[in-house]
């Protein structure tokens, strides 16, 4: 910054020789302090009589409102989304802080894709959870998960990331405080202090016609044709994307059933290559020899979603013990592969690239890459592999 030349004005003080011996030093440290900007790593060591700090204060004042040009609120900010003249003269304060352009532009095209009037939201929480300000990061880059850890934010730092969109919500509910001594609390810091917002879309990917379940259902289905309908229907879905609903229901040909060994491989191929699925079957009922006439899937937790479809076979990520039982009980087949194996590969294929184009369209060096952390917390350990 260029230095200011400034003529103190005489003061004349009335105090006592001892008093006006400190004052006067203290006087004269504040004047050597009047061309550092209010908020200058000078001022920790700042005089501490208070004429004399309003003394800076006054001065410093006056120097950058004559020697500064004055900017506009709209246009000029800091790296850190504040006023660079913010001590000139004039009004100053949140409101001239600008929203990311960026983070907005990959807000409207979640939106085109999933509008937000898709998901339930009786208890899910979607949308931009997490903002940032323009010039806070300059980056034209997107990181999806499916899940938002400490692991997957330091992720989005080093890939060098501007926005995350994380399909399960990374705040469910309100928040009193924000420490360091909740995880997630602590990766909400770690965020914000890289310059990264969070979108996360939830349960309107899940209802979207050709959303998660969508896909879901295609994968049981594979290359026979299948009649389709949705388990509980989205009544404020927009024209633009009905009829949509939560759950996916097929109907196979009744003459032409499709044998479950089939649906299971398929399912282990298309859901990462997985060597192992929990079914719980009607007893006596052989999977080798059961045959699917129809079916149910929903991501993630689904089967309250799917309780009362009239099916042979449920497939979701993961459910309760008391409802395996009940679904055997009333002689269906069901099939259960992890709560976020039933819904990272979406993200991957469908999700990503979709995004990335619709970005594209307006912002052509913006790129969408997916999280190197993101995983089930859950394995299946083989105990022999102890031995």
């Amino acid at each position: 910054m260029r230095s200011i030349g400034l003529r103190l004005p005489p003061i004349r003080l009335h105090a006592s020789p001892p008093h006006y011996r400190f004052l006067t030093s203290q006087l004269r440290a504040a004047s050597q302090l009047i061309t550092a900007r209010p908020q200058s790593p000078a001022l920790t060591a700042r005089p501490s009589h208070p004429y004399a700090v309003s003394h800076i204060r006054r001065q410093q004042r006056q120097a950058f409102s004559t020697c500064t040009p004055h900017r506009r609120p709209a246009d000029d900010h800091d790296v850190n989304g504040t006023m660079a003249g913010e001590a000139g003269s004039g009004a100053w304060g949140a409101w001239q802080v600008q929203p990311s352009r960026f983070t907005q532009r990959v807000v409207d095209a979640m939106k085109k894709l999933y509008p937000e009037e898709l998901a339930d939201r009786s208890w899910d929480n979607v949308g931009l959870l997490v903002g940032n300000a323009e010039g806070a990061n300059s980056k034209q880059k997107v990181l999806v998960t499916n899940d938002l850890t400490y692991q997957v934010a330091m992720d989005a730092i080093e890939q060098d990331v501007a926005v995350i969109v994380s399909y399960h919500p990374f705040i469910f509910s309100g928040l009193k405080s924000i420490t360091n001594k909740d995880p997630q609390q602590t990766t909400l810091l770690r965020l914000v202090q890289a310059g990264i917002a969070v979108y996360c879309p939830h349960t309107a990917v899940d209802a979207a016609p050709k959303g998660l379940n969508t896909w879901l259902a295609d994968i049981v289905s594979g290359p026979h044709q299948s009649e389709r309908s949705v388990a509980i229907p989205c009544a404020a879905a927009p024209e633009s994307h009905s009829p949509a609903g939560y759950g996916a229901i097929g109907r196979f040909d009744p003459q032409k059933p499709v044998p479950l060994t089939e649906i299971l491989k398929r399912l282990a191929e298309k859901l990462g290559g997985l060597r192992h699925i929990m079914i719980a079957s009607p007893v006596g009922a052989d999977v080798k020899t059961t045959e699917v006439r129809s079916f149910g899937v929903c991501a993630g937790s689904g089967y309250d979603v799917l309780k009362n479809a009239d099916v042979d076979l449920l497939v979701t990520g993961e459910t309760s013990h008391h409802s395996a039982l009940r679904a055997i009980q009333q002689g269906r087949t069901l099939v259960q592969v992890f709560h976020s194996n039933s819904e990272r590969g979406y993200l991957n294929e469908v999700l990503r690239p979709q995004l990335e184009a619709e970005l594209r369209a307006t912002v052509p060096e913006a790129e969408v890459v997916l999280s190197q952390n993101d995983k089930d917390p859950f394995r299946i350990l083989d105990l022999n592999e102890l031995s």
